[in-house]
């Protein structure tokens, strides 16, 4: 990621290096200001305007995908097509492989039929429900609930 930053012409800061690294093994879809917060020890004057536009100039290069749950922008550092799985009870994401994105032609005509002239470019599926730790913790309040 940081080589094909410095080839895209964005000038590598030790704060922008350190956001690569920390991110890019970083499998939760981190939001740039949890990445703010981790860093922020480290790099006390770093802007949280910088963690951002780091994570933002990542996903315009494609070398990160950007998922919006509600409200919040979440990051992606895994570039193989993939889904997600998401737990409605602490938020986890998971990575669910796909062998492609590409739209099944027939999809398209049914999309072009609901919406004409739009022009899908992939498809993004997202499993709503709840995690096994959540699902055990629900589980265990309700036979403690019964009990």
């Amino acid at each position: 990621m940081l080589t094909s930053l410095k080839q895209k012409g964005l000038r590598m800061t030790p704060q922008r290096a350190a956001i690569v690294r920390l991110f890019a093994d970083d499998l939760t879809h981190p939001t740039a200001q949890e990445l703010f917060e981790r860093l922020r020890e480290t790099f006390p004057t770093m802007s949280f305007a910088t963690v951002y536009n780091t994570l933002d100039a990542l996903a315009q290069a494609g070398l990160s995908g950007e998922i919006r749950i509600g409200n919040a922008a979440r990051f992606d550092p895994n570039t193989a097509p993939h889904h997600h799985a998401v737990c409605d009870s602490c938020g986890t994401l998971i990575d669910i492989p796909a062998p492609s994105l590409t739209p099944p032609e027939a999809s398209v005509r049914r999309v072009r039929k609901v919406a004409p002239g739009f022009s899908v470019a992939r498809v993004e599926r997202l499993y709503r429900g709840q995690c096994a730790p959540c699902a055990k913790k629900a589980a265990r309040t309700f036979h403690k609930q019964r009990s």
